[in-house]
C-alpha cells in the first residue's frame, strides 16, 4: 500500500508543532492584571463636528461613485468597440 511515507511526515510534523507550542514565550504575556492600565479620556464629538464629518463623507462618496462610474462607462465602450471591431 502507499502512502505510508506522507502519513508519517504528517505525524511527525504535528509531533514537532505539538513540541513547539509549549516552547512558546508568549504563553505568559497574556497572564497578568489589568489594574494598573488606566482609560484613555477621548474628547466628545460636538453635533457641528459630526456634520462636519457627515458632509466630507457624503462628499468623498460621492466622488467615489462619479469615478466608478466613468471608469465603467470606458470599460463598456472599449469593450463594444473591440467587439466591433474584431467581431
Amino acid at each position: 500500500m502507499g502512502g505510508e511515507g506522507s502519513m508519517m511526515a504528517a505525524n511527525n510534523s504535528l509531533k514537532n508543532n505539538r513540541s513547539l507550542v509549549a516552547k512558546r514565550k508568549e504563553a505568559n504575556a497574556l497572564s497578568g492584571s489589568y489594574a494598573s492600565v488606566q482609560m484613555k479620556e477621548f474628547p466628545k464629538a460636538t453635533p457641528e463636528m459630526l456634520e462636519t464629518i457627515k458632509v466630507k463623507l457624503q462628499k468623498e462618496r460621492k466622488q467615489r461613485l462619479i469615478k466608478q462610474v466613468v471608469v465603467c462607462s470606458i470599460i463598456i465602450i472599449l469593450i463594444m468597440i473591440s467587439c466591433i471591431v474584431f467581431g
